[in-house]
């Protein structure tokens, strides 16, 4: 399995079951490092040159984080504007992550219904997830499949945990 980073952004992860059984899972993994944005920035700010480090140490860039709002948890806006500088991270210099693979991670605790095209939400979530592409697109990534748990507030135990793992199985194989 590539060596893979998974920047998790959830404010509130002691509320959260999948998020939390999907980073209790992924800790599990030797080529896998979990990295918690609110757990080490609490106070919002960013320490670009070792968020630099870390993405630059590994093959496979994973973004995990609860739908907010259509779009991710405010600290991982704010982290992209700040690791992901001109002439670092793209423009004519900014070439570091040229090669690496990127992937999301969401839960929502809409049903997968709510995500289509004409549903209640009017949008799929690759529509919804197009900044990210873009994103990936920008800086050199190749953009793998996304990995969605839908309605996250009705699932059982069981099915939090075989999500979980399915988590891995996706992101191993992707």
């Amino acid at each position: 399995m590539k060596k893979t980073l998974v920047i998790l952004a959830h404010p509130d992860l002691n509320t959260s079951r999948m998020n939390k059984a999907w980073k209790d899972r992924l800790l599990q993994e030797n080529a896998i490092t979990v990295h918690d944005l609110y757990t080490k920035y609490p106070d919002g700010k960013i320490d670009v040159a070792f968020e630099q480090r870390l993405l630059l140490e590994h093959e496979r860039i994973v973004f995990q984080f609860p739908l907010y709002w259509y779009s991710s948890p405010s600290l991982l806006k704010e982290w992209q504007d700040a690791v992901l500088a001109y002439g670092w991270a793209y423009g004519s210099q900014g070439t570091k992550l040229h090669g690496k693979e990127f992937m999301l991670t969401i839960s929502t605790g809409g049903p997968q219904a709510a995500y289509q095209a004409g549903g209640f939400n009017l949008f799929s979530m690759s529509e919804l997830t197009k900044p990210f592409q873009a994103m990936a697109n920008l800086t050199g990534m190749r953009f793998l499949p996304t990995f969605t748990t839908y309605g996250v507030r009705t699932l059982t135990d069981d099915e939090v945990n075989k999500s979980a793992e399915d988590l891995l199985q996706h992101i191993k194989n992707a």
